[in-house]
């Protein structure tokens, strides 16, 4: 199911013009990099910190301008993939869609400053 969720997920965000921007680079690189993460996020083995080291999501992202607007889409899209791919309607899809949502709060690091879109 993770794999059919990045597959899903990241053309939306490659497409959103508020957040395309801050993923830069080889789509696969940054997808197998989320294969990863969310492998060891869900509670398996820890793939992540045994290829990048610890996930430190937080500071990862410093570089990277983090507004509300801009988790808000990021969200938006994984809520579109979960539906597509039916983890909406998986028995620990909300409890999974929850903690996403808790990551991207924690990933904001920047306050709005303009029209994000312009």
């Amino acid at each position: 199911m993770i794999e059919e969720l990045v597959q899903t997920f990241y053309p939306k965000v490659y497409a959103n013009p508020v957040i395309s921007p801050l993923f830069e680079g080889d789509m696969e690189e940054i997808m197998e990099k989320q294969r990863l993460f969310l492998t060891q996020f869900l509670g398996g083995p820890p793939l992540y910190s045994q290829v990048h080291g610890p996930p430190a999501m937080r500071r990862r992202h410093l570089p990277f301008e983090i507004t509300p607007i801009r988790a808000e889409n990021w969200l938006k899209c994984m809520k579109e993939a979960f539906d597509e791919v039916g983890l909406s309607d998986h028995p620990a899809g909300e409890f999974f869609f929850q903690r996403l949502t808790q990551v991207a709060a924690i990933m904001v690091n920047s306050e709005e400053t303009e029209d994000p879109q312009s």
